[in-house]
C-alpha cells in the first residue's frame, strides 16, 4: 500500500509543472549569421545539418537580420529551439500566396513546423505577400509546439495551427492579420497574446474535429483593431465543431456584438463550441450575443486555462 501510495504522489506531482522538451538543456547550440561570423549563414543551410529523428535537444541562435527564406521544418525534425538575438531584429520573411503558382493555402507558409518539440522564441515571421488572398506566415502541423514572445504578420491567413492532434502553446506574441487570420484543427492555447485585426473579418477560423474536446484558447489575451475597422467576429465555423474560447480577454469596440458567426450554416449552430469568460472592455457585452454559444462555469474556465488538462494526454509530455 505504501509503495502505491509512493507512486500515487509522484504521478500527481508530476502532473503540476507540465512542460516542454525543449526545455531542457541544451547538447549544441548552432549560430546563424549573416555576415558570416556564425556557423551558418542561413537558417536552411543549418536545418539542413540537423539529423533526423534525433534525440538531442537543440538550439539553433539567430543573429539580428532579415532572412528572405522559406523554412520547412519537417516531421523528422524534433526537439529543435529557434531563437532570434532580437524580436524585432530577427525577422524571417517569404511573399508566397495559395494563387501563386497555385501553391495552394498550405503550401503559401514562411515558416511551416511538421516535427515535434519544436519552439520558436524571440524573432518575427512575416508573409509579406499582402491583400492577396490567403498567404501563410507561420504554419504549425506537429506536435508539442511552443512559440515564445514572437511577431508573427500577415494578412488573410496568418497563422495556420492545423493539425487535429497537434497541441501549441503560444505566450507573449503578437498576431496580426485580415481575414481568419488564426484558423486550422490544433489545440492551442494563447497566453497573454496580442491579437490585431487589420479589416473587418473574422478573428479566427477554427476547424475543430469532432473528437477533438478543445480548439483554440485565449487566455488573458488584448484584442485589438485598427481605427477603420468596426466589425469584427471572434470566430466562424470553417468546420461544425469549431471549437474557440476567450477567457479574461480584453476586447474592443469593434467587436461585432453577435460575437460569432456561423458561416452561413444554421447547422453549425448545433455543434460549434464558442464562448467567452469574464473578458472586459468596450467589446465585451455579451448582451447580444448570439444564443448558441457555450456558457462557461468558474470550472470550465480552469480546465480550458491548465495545459495539462486540454493539452490532454499530459503522460506524453516532459514533467518536472
Amino acid at each position: 500500500m505504501k509503495k502505491i501510495l509512493s507512486i500515487l504522489v509522484m504521478i500527481l506531482a508530476a502532473a503540476v509543472n507540465v512542460t516542454f522538451a525543449n526545455d531542457l538543456t541544451f547538447a549544441r547550440t548552432i549560430v546563424v549569421a549573416q555576415d558570416g561570423s556564425g556557423d551558418y549563414s542561413t537558417i536552411g543551410e543549418a536545418l539542413k545539418k540537423l539529423k533526423g529523428d534525433s534525440e538531442e535537444s537543440v538550439r539553433i541562435f539567430i543573429k539580428n537580420g532579415v532572412y528572405k527564406e522559406k523554412i520547412l521544418m519537417n516531421y523528422t525534425l524534433n526537439n529543435v529551439t529557434i531563437e532570434g538575438e532580437s524580436r524585432s531584429g530577427v525577422v524571417i520573411t517569404n511573399g508566397d500566396y495559395a494563387q501563386l503558382n497555385n501553391m495552394g493555402t498550405s503550401g503559401s507558409y514562411t515558416v511551416r513546423i511538421d516535427g515535434n518539440n519544436i519552439t520558436l522564441k524571440n524573432l518575427t515571421v512575416e508573409n509579406s505577400a499582402g491583400q492577396v488572398g490567403q498567404a501563410v506566415a507561420l504554419h504549425t502541423t506537429g506536435d508539442k509546439i511552443h512559440i515564445i514572445e514572437c511577431d508573427i504578420l500577415g494578412n488573410q491567413d496568418t497563422l495556420y495551427a492545423s493539425g487535429r492532434n497537434s497541441r501549441a502553446l503560444l505566450d507573449n506574441c503578437y498576431i496580426e492579420g485580415t481575414v481568419d487570420f488564426i484558423f486550422g484543427a490544433a489545440t492551442a492555447l494563447f497566453r497573454n497574446c496580442h491579437i490585431h485585426a487589420k479589416s473587418d473579418s473574422y478573428l479566427t477560423a477554427a476547424s475543430t474535429a469532432k473528437d477533438n474536446p478543445v480548439g483554440y484558447v485565449f487566455h488573458k489575451c488584448k484584442v485589438t483593431a485598427d481605427p477603420n475597422v468596426k466589425n469584427v467576429h471572434l470566430g466562424r465555423t470553417w468546420r461544425p465543431y469549431a471549437s474557440t474560447f476567450f477567457i479574461e480577454c480584453e476586447l474592443p469596440d469593434a467587436v461585432n456584438p453577435k460575437g460569432w458567426h456561423n458561416w452561413g450554416n444554421p447547422d453549425n449552430e448545433l455543434t460549434a463550441r464558442y464562448g467567452e469568460f469574464k473578458c472586459y472592455g468596450p467589446g465585451a457585452d455579451e448582451s447580444q450575443r448570439v444564443g448558441w454559444r457555450r456558457n462557461l462555469s468558474d470550472k470550465d474556465a480552469a480546465v480550458l486555462i491548465d495545459p495539462s488538462k486540454i493539452f490532454n494526454h499530459a503522460s506524453l509530455w516532459v514533467v518536472e
